[in-house]
């Protein structure tokens, strides 16, 4: 379990609800997250947890609800200025440019931080160069943080998955982000490359100081470290707490441990 950090508000999600058409993706949902925890939301398939990361990051808008966030009531936020604000993603399935390599798709992280104009990136003189060197040492940093110097310049689409995941955890990374929303970052993986994520999962929040939002289904990563769980069913918040608490809630172990009744 990661270590205990002082209460802080970064975000705070009240009564949020979405639905598209009759369909109640997100009911009355309402929970905080404080400032440098491992915060995870767990549940069954459909249960609204990447619904709840696509409102927080702006891609949809809550029907009903507010969310706060660095003690802001955000109005309509879009993904862009979710971005700006120090909001970045990674989702269930590699996002990656896969013809690009590891160092080019880094680059691509750094777009928000670049202050050049067009002109001057083009023809690489002046400001654009002196700063091109600033974000190319910024993703060497990250490389070396996450241990893939070996592939820097390997066209990713060439890269077994668990490598192209990490690749994709460092292009988040590369943005600097306050706030990481990783949505199953360890699906699909095999024990090592899990055991791998778990670990910068956790250097990440302590080394870096970044607050992190996680979806998972493997359970054993989720309790050993989150500093609190939420779980979700069918839309609605049925239990929250430390790992602990949440393994042990009746409501929980029915409605996804899968202990019989």
């Amino acid at each position: 379990m990661a270590t205990e950090h002082q209460s802080e508000t970064l975000l705070k999600v009240d009564a949020i609800s979405l639905s598209f058409g009759g369909v109640h993706a997100l009911v009355d949902v309402s929970f905080d997250i404080q400032k440098g925890e491992i915060f995870s939301i767990i549940g069954p398939n459909g249960a609204g947890k990447s619904s709840m990361l696509n409102v927080i990051n702006g891609v949809y808008q809550p029907t009903q609800g507010t969310i706060t966030y660095k003690g802001e009531v955000r109005q309509g936020m879009r993904p862009h200025e979710a971005a700006v604000q120090g909001i970045a993603r990674t989702f269930q399935n590699v996002a990656l440019f896969k013809g690009m390599n590891t160092i080019d798709n880094l680059m691509t992280g750094r777009n928000l931080k670049m202050k050049s104009n067009l002109l001057m990136q083009g023809f690489y003189w002046g400001p654009a160069q002196n700063e091109e060197i600033v974000h190319r040492q910024a993703v060497e940093n990250i490389i070396d943080f996450l241990e893939i110097q070996s592939i820097r310049k390997t066209p990713v689409g060439r890269l077994p998955y668990g490598l192209q995941k990490r690749v994709e955890l460092g292009r988040a990374l590369a943005a600097e982000p306050t706030l990481l929303l990783l949505d199953e970052p360890m699906a699909g993986m095999n024990l090592e490359e899990k055991e791998n994520t778990c670990r910068f999962i956790l250097d990440v929040n302590e080394e870096l100081g970044t607050t992190i939002v996680l979806i998972e289904h493997d359970m054993s990563v989720v309790m050993d470290i989150s500093d609190r769980v939420i779980v979700l069913d069918y839309g609605r918040k049925i239990s929250e707490g430390a790992p602990d608490t949440v393994r042990n809630d009746q409501k929980v172990i029915d409605a996804y441990l899968g202990v019989a009744h």
